[in-house]
């Protein structure tokens, strides 16, 4: 059942089944259709749909106070859901950093990209402006989000209003930019920060923002063991804070609270979003490390930026609630076990002539779809594959999250899967079944 309304869809040429429920993996069409939620909407959904404690704390909550600005109060679900994310966070940021709450991953790049350019005037280092970040990254919608971007698709349209701050190699072992293979490279991809800001200048280089594992761009491509802590280096010799997108992969996805924690990584902010309200409530956070903090509280004492709905007490309600679901159902240590039951399933997709890989890090995954596998020579974009393939996934009741452009940022189609925590075994066989028919149904015209 599709429907015409006054909303301004996302597409104009795409009919939308209406979603009127939603239980556990399983979201439930206003025509009765039941769709498995491959894809966690996006990466969002880690504890499932429909769980009622959510809805209740987000009652009681609003039938208290639903609003207080923050410029003029603090509320206590804000503070204690702060208290909590440093709580989960790298060591670093427990002496001393705090959270600054936001509607979303978006702004929280906002913020981010912001707070690096204060931090250093209030250490008295004025040049410093530019946010650098790799090709083939995604960091949000909003402009200033989109600059630090490095997608070419997604960045073409908009090119006249965004300045270029520099962008360096994404670290893609898959597809070497420099055409190495690992540990021969030397970590290339990583050096080129190095290279970019000697010969550019570090002089006016504000900080460094990256996805610890890649989602929507490159297809849960997962970096070389010792990559996280090269980058650290040389932020640390230029001067640059050290900033992680942790938008998809924070709250447990990958199987720890944050990923930074695979490769014992500390950097100076880290953005979350999406599982951090687990589909429930906008919301989104940085959390700032301390030596950020005591910048501001030595130096002005004030942060030139505010949203309106900052730190908002029903939404961070949810984000307690969701906490509190995680950690009674302890719902961290589900990920690698579900992400195993996956794996297996989707094994056998892997022998496929037009399957390159399955890649990922817990239950973040990839599917990565080519024309010649031998060559690993990708599709033209106008084939829309990955697309196709999310369609006839979709007509067989599971949905994914469909991607162009992981070559080059035109080129290039895989499958983003991103399942609740929740995921039984049955249902990650369900979904290998449902993308075996996709493939056999594409693949065969």
């Amino acid at each position: 059942m599709t429907t015409r309304s006054a909303l301004f869809p996302r597409n104009f040429k795409k009919d939308y089944p209406v979603a009127v429920r939603g239980e556990g993996c399983w979201i439930i069409a206003a025509d009765g259709q039941r769709y498995l939620d491959a894809a966690g909407q996006a990466a969002v959904v880690n504890i499932g749909h429909g769980v009622p404690e959510i809805g209740r704390a987000m009652a009681a909550q609003a039938s208290q106070i639903a609003f207080a600005h923050t410029s003029q109060f603090h509320n206590e679900p804000a503070a204690r859901l702060a208290a909590r994310l440093l709580a989960l966070a790298p060591p670093s940021f427990r002496n001393g950093g705090r959270v600054y709450l936001v509607s979303g991953g978006s702004e929280a790049t906002e913020t981010a990209i912001k707070l690096a350019r204060q931090y250093h005037l209030e250490c008295g280092d004025t040049p410093r402006y530019r946010v650098l970040s790799r090709r083939q990254s995604y960091h949000g919608s909003t402009l200033g989000a989109m600059t630090v971007s490095g997608n070419v698709g997604r960045r073409l349209p908009y090119l006249p209003l965004m300045p270029e701050w520099g962008h360096i190699a994404p670290c893609f072992c898959s597809r070497c930019p420099f055409d190495l293979r690992y540990p021969d490279c030397h970590l290339a991809c990583a050096d080129d920060l190095d290279t970019r800001l000697r010969e550019t200048g570090a002089h006016d280089a504000a900080a460094f923002l990256f996805e610890p594992v890649v989602g929507a761009t490159l297809g849960a491509a997962v970096p070389p063991a010792d990559y996280a802590a090269r980058i650290a280096e040389i932020c640390r010799r230029h001067g640059l804070l050290l900033i992680a997108d942790e938008v998809m992969t924070g709250l447990g996805r990958t199987g720890k609270p944050f990923a930074v924690e695979h490769w014992g990584l500390e950097p100076d902010l880290i953005t979350v979003g999406k599982g951090i309200g687990g589909g429930y409530a906008p919301l989104g956070a940085v959390l700032v490390g301390p030596r950020v903090v005591a910048a501001f509280e030595r130096g002005s004492g004030a942060f030139a930026h505010g949203f309106t709905y900052q730190a908002h007490p029903v939404a961070a309600a949810a984000g307690n609630a969701v906490l509190d679901y995680l950690e009674t159902h302890r719902l961290f240590d589900r990920v690698a076990p579900a992400a195993a039951s996956l794996r297996a399933a989707l094994a056998p997709l892997e022998s496929h002539p037009h399957v390159a890989e399955v890649r990922g890090l817990g239950l973040l995954l990839g599917i990565e779809f080519v024309r010649d596998k031998v060559a690993r020579t990708p599709f033209d974009p106008s084939a829309a594959i990955a697309e196709k393939i999310r369609r006839a996934a979709m007509d067989e009741g599971v949905l994914t999250y469909p991607s162009q452009g992981c070559v080059d940022g035109s080129r290039g189609d895989h499958l983003l899967l991103a399942p609740p925590f929740i995921l039984s075994g049955e249902e990650a066989r369900t979904i290998a079944h449902a993308l075996s028919t996709a493939l056999a149904r594409v693949f065969s015209t």
